[in-house]
């Protein structure tokens, strides 16, 4: 059997200034969650879960350092620049 091995991912200060001055700007309210990694001892296998923006129960997937929001999944995505614009609209 696996052994799962999960270590929390810290948002960097940066990153939470950011979110919070554009959910200030549209005037949302949010919660921001830590990701984290996973792993499995033994093997080479690691997945990485994104930080989570949760606006109106729609949840955006940031990943430090990248320049794209996921919505809701990784399917639909915007620029990171976009997000007031896209939280101010839906």
């Amino acid at each position: 059997m696996l052994e799962k091995e999960t270590k929390e991912l810290v948002i960097s200060e940066e990153l939470k200034r950011k979110v919070e001055i554009i959910c200030r700007f549209a005037n949302k309210k949010y919660t921001l969650t830590n990701g984290s990694l996973i792993g499995y001892k033994g093997t080479n296998l690691a997945y990485v879960k994104p930080h989570i923006l949760t606006i109106d129960n729609n949840d955006y997937l940031i990943f430090e350092e990248f320049n794209h929001v996921f919505i809701n999944e990784y399917e639909n995505k915007i620029l990171f620049k976009d997000l007031e614009e896209y939280i101010k609209n839906n």
